[in-house]
């Protein structure tokens, strides 16, 4: 077999099979398959697609292509949640600590961030000490004293994904249902969680444009994890607007702890409440997603779900007093302010664009090797619905590197769309799969 032909008959339009998909994932984790083959397999994956055959090898190659992390020592129900990838989307540092404070135990991998999607692992890394590199014991170990633990991926664990993973979001091959469903459930099936409750992002700022993509990539991602024997659900959220208020890593936790503090702002709030209500009832801890919603208010309220956040942080080696001083973060030593063009109201949001203007100020990789800037950001102060008057700022820029602002505001800029008359309201969930 040759990895020549696997691409010349993925380019040509025909299915894989399952012996050359475990080629293909063997010999690129191995080492055989160089990386520019690797690239030209998944350019060719995204043009021609995959069929749900095809897709589910995939995954349960990537499954299968390290170790799996057996969780049967941790008492209780597991659970996990992911997202699918948004601009401002911090829910996950949000929904665990609530639910863990609930008493599910979440045991949870996550991602870096990919093209222009922050990562859970990077924005977790603000936190000065804080380690997503635990060994499977001491992660495990972390989970059964606190309840919950979030690393990242390690090298044993789905390596073809990480390898898979950190390629496609340097060669434009991100938004392609196949590979974002073998990555997302080829990660999740090698660790024994009991519950995942999945967020698919559907939008401008999403890798899924439309309604429509987003409900067809949740029912072949439930339905693969209802295959390997998982209680699963999908939730079909908007990202046609950023996520709460902040873009950029040492941001977004900040307001994560603000959302935990009972503070964060609205849109941010109900997304998370939704979730670990979804969280909640799979896991057996309440009977409907309502009461779960209840549950995960009363958690807040209470600062059950603060103290838990601050337990992971301390027990992972993270200072736990960002939770209380800020400053602790660091600053980001340039800050501008980002005028609105015109008179009216802000009728659209380019989502995506708005997160390349986070990642041009520093807060993203543009190459593997790239180092990110823990302190870069945006702060969004209008949204859309909003009326503004031209030259009142509508977002403020924080960054290490001066020369970095000319660009990220020509892009920010151009993802605004005025209008004289405000938009129709938009749901922020627009459906489930179950």
């Amino acid at each position: 077999m040759r990895m020549v032909d696997l691409i010349r008959k993925k380019r040509d339009g025909l299915p894989l099979t399952k012996e050359e998909i475990r080629f293909f994932t063997e010999g690129y984790v191995s080492g055989v398959i160089p990386d520019y083959q690797a690239a030209a397999l998944l350019m060719a994956i995204w043009f021609r697609g995959m069929d749900r055959e095809e897709t589910a090898e995939l995954t349960f190659a990537i499954r299968d292509s390290g170790e799996k992390i057996d969780l049967s020592g941790i008492d209780g129900v597991r659970a996990d949640k992911h997202s699918t990838g948004g601009v401002g989307d911090k829910t996950s540092l949000i929904v665990a600590p609530i639910v863990a404070s609930c008493g599910v135990k979440v045991a949870k991998i996550s991602g870096r961030g990919l093209g222009h999607t922050g990562g859970t692992v990077d924005k977790l890394e603000s936190i000065p000490g804080y380690r997503t590199d635990l060994s499977e014991e001491e992660f495990i170990g972390v989970v059964n004293r606190t309840g919950i633990a979030i690393v990242g991926q390690s090298r044993e664990v789905a390596p073809a994904d990480k390898k898979l993973y950190a390629l496609r979001d340097v060669t434009s091959t991100v938004d392609s249902v196949p590979l974002i469903v073998s990555s997302i459930m080829g990660k999740k099936l090698a660790v024994g969680d009991d519950v995942i409750v999945l967020d698919v992002k559907t939008g401008s700022g999403s890798f899924m444009k439309t309604e429509e993509d987003s409900r067809q990539l949740a029912e072949i991602l439930v339905d693969i994890g209802k295959k390997a024997g998982k209680k699963i659900m999908a939730l079909i959220t908007d990202m046609d607007r950023p996520l709460g208020e902040y873009v950029g890593n040492a941001l977004e936790v900040r307001e994560a702890i603000e959302t935990l503090k009972g503070r964060g702002p609205g849109d941010l709030r109900e997304i998370c409440e939704v979730l670990s209500g979804a969280i909640l009832m799979l896991s057996g801890f309440a009977g409907t997603m309502e009461e779960g919603r209840t549950l995960a208010k009363q958690a807040v309220k209470s600062g059950a779900a603060l103290r838990k956040l601050r337990e992971m942080i301390e027990a992972q080696g993270g200072d736990p007093l960002v939770t209380e001083d800020y400053g602790r973060f660091g600053t980001a030593p340039v800050e501008c302010e980002v005028p609105a063009a015109q008179d009216g109201y802000i009728a659209a949001m380019d989502t995506e664009a708005i997160g390349k203007a986070s990642l041009l100020l520093g807060a993203g990789r543009n190459t593997m090797a790239d180092r990110i800037d823990m302190t870069a950001g945006i702060r969004i102060l209008k949204k859309t619905g909003d009326r503004v008057k031209k030259g009142e700022p509508v977002a403020v820029f924080y960054t290490s590197d001066r020369s970095r602002l000319d660009g990220a505001q020509a892009v920010y800029g151009q993802a605004l769309t005025y209008s004289e008359t405000g938009p129709a309201p938009r749901p922020l969930v627009l459906g489930t799969v179950e």
